[in-house]
């Protein structure tokens, strides 16, 4: 009980965090901001105290979900430093704004996602707003990238999920539903392929889509900071959590095809003796 309180928690602070950071917020926005920590808080909480989760995967397996948290939640904080900066100047967080600067113009090149975030701004916009949005985008798309490495490898090298004991599919895998029909292996490495095909077509599509949604229906407001937050995080989180749950589920269905090769030669030799 105390695990799960403790994750609800910081789960209630990331969602937060821009609230309290971040100058002239008004009152309408913080009632909005604590309902929605309370009911992520209380979701989490519920999740992780119980024994069978419903919603949360690969609950048991660490460090899958603590590294989409923690790739979340750096991206927020440090945004978050970066635009307050822009009202009260601190050394960290100019220091915060010249890297991401750095990054930001690192990774502008033409049909990159960052250019894309960048060309998201309405024509007008100051080029002072214009180096604060690739800024963003560059200092997010890299913390997605980095956090993707780092499982890769910690898949790869030290043997996730079973290096701590044995993997429990159902518990772990709470949203696959074994009666749709079909073999459990197929399915695995199908949703695998799609969740990294649409993992890395995401940081492409999601600009495209917001274009569009400004044109024809919702025009979005990245002047806003609390909007230009979510947005990058967003646009930078979403698909490298994609991405990284296609991952895990092509090492899940390696680890069954490997045991089911063991079973079918044992069977084998049951079968010569």
């Amino acid at each position: 009980m105390v695990s799960a309180g403790a994750r609800a928690f910081l789960v209630a602070l990331v969602i937060s965090m821009p609230a309290m950071m971040l100058p002239g917020v008004t009152a309408d926005a913080v009632q909005m901001v604590a309902l929605l920590s309370l009911v992520a808080a209380t979701l989490t909480f519920v999740e992780y105290v119980s024994d069978y989760p419903s919603l949360i995967e690969f609950r048991d397996a660490a460090p899958y979900n603590r590294m989409r948290f923690l790739a979340l939640f750096v991206t927020i904080l440090l945004i978050c430093l970066i635009i307050r900066g822009q009202v009260y100047h601190t050394p960290i967080s100019g220091l915060l704004t010249v890297i991401g600067g750095q990054i930001g113009a690192a990774m502008d090149f033409p049909f990159s996602p960052v250019r894309l975030m960048v060309l998201l701004a309405p024509e007008g916009t100051s080029l002072d707003r214009l180096e604060l949005l690739r800024t963003t985008a560059g200092l997010a798309y890299l913390i997605s990238l980095v956090t993707l490495l780092f499982f890769v490898v910690f898949v790869r090298l030290l043997n996730w999920p079973i290096r701590h004991g044995a993997f429990n599919f159902w518990v772990n895998l709470p949203l696959f539903d074994p009666t749709a029909g079909g073999d459990i292996l197929s399915r695995l490495k199908r949703d695998s392929h799609v969740n990294v095909a649409l993992g890395f077509l995401l940081p492409f599509i999601i600009p495209a889509v917001l274009q569009a949604a400004s044109a024809y229906a919702y025009k979005l407001s990245l002047a806003d900071p609390q909007t230009l937050i979510w947005t990058m995080s967003a646009w930078a989180f979403l698909p490298a959590s994609l991405i990284m749950r296609g991952v895990a589920l092509m090492r899940i269905a390696d680890l069954i095809e490997e045991k089911r090769r063991r079973a079918y030669a044992q069977a084998d030799l049951h079968a010569a003796a």
